[in-house]
């Protein structure tokens, strides 16, 4: 009887490498929201963002992975408490440095505050002007977390821009925080004009790089090819003209 041992030994550790292996193989989530770099046409995710992130798991042998478009709360909660997640586009600042494994940029933003041209009554000359009036944010993104920190109580909390804009319209909220980029687009997918609006104070403090992350616990082999990728594309001018919509 002995002599079967070793052929039952080999097929079981056989079998374990194989599960192994297959446990190892995880399909990398790639998660965005609704804005101006990413959109959902059909099934499909879309956008300048979107191509790039695309053209950069290409370059870097990534083939399995799955594209997902949800309200940014979701989106940053899955990238926050997963492995295996690239998120994009995301704002990189100090509360978040630790949180992620940071790709690369994708552009530069500069929020500013807007209201609707026509109301006179709304006026911002500094920050704590702002907080009098009644403020339409994203959940849990980078502008809702800075105006809370600074004491906004006022704050009408939507799922994403695109709501926000359709409140300021209906006169719901008075001020909504936007990079010029998004505001267009966003007025352009609601079919208004965009001088309806008018800027009325930067927020200086948000003016930060925006994005291609991974979760804290992905891989670092995963990551340093994701970067390395990330990294080619910049440096020979494809991101930016992808994301200039050229």
């Amino acid at each position: 009887m002995g002599k079967f041992h070793r052929p039952r030994n080999v097929l079981a550790t056989f079998m374990m490498l194989c599960v192994c292996l297959t446990a190892g193989a995880t399909t990398l989530q790639v998660v965005t929201e609704d804005s101006s770099y990413s959109a959902l046409d059909g099934d499909k995710v879309v956008g300048v963002a979107s191509e790039v992130v695309e053209m950069t798991l290409a370059n870097a042998g990534i083939t399995d992975y799955h594209m997902a478009l949800y309200p940014w709360a979701r989106a940053y909660d899955i990238a926050r408490l997963e492995a295996n997640v690239l998120i994009y586009p995301i704002i990189r600042s100090s509360d978040r440095e630790g949180l992620f494994k940071w790709v690369g940029e994708l552009e530069h933003v500069n929020p500013t505050f807007y209201k609707l041209r026509k109301r006179h009554d709304v006026r911002v000359n500094a920050l704590q002007d702002a907080s009098h009036y009644t403020v339409g944010v994203v959940r849990d993104d980078s502008r809702h977390q800075y105006l809370e920190s600074k004491g906004f109580s006022k704050m009408v909390v939507s799922a994403n821009n695109l709501d926000n804009l359709r409140k300021l319209i209906s006169g719901q909220v008075e001020l909504i925080p936007m990079p010029e980029r998004e505001a267009r687009e966003q007025c352009a997918d609601l079919h208004i004009d965009y001088d309806d609006l008018e800027s009325v104070f930067v927020l200086d403090e948000l003016s930060k790089g925006l994005y291609v992350a991974l979760s804290a616990s992905t891989p670092d082999e995963t990551v340093q090819r994701i970067t390395a990728a990330f990294a080619r594309l910049k440096q020979d001018g494809t991101v930016d003209k992808l994301i200039a919509g050229q």
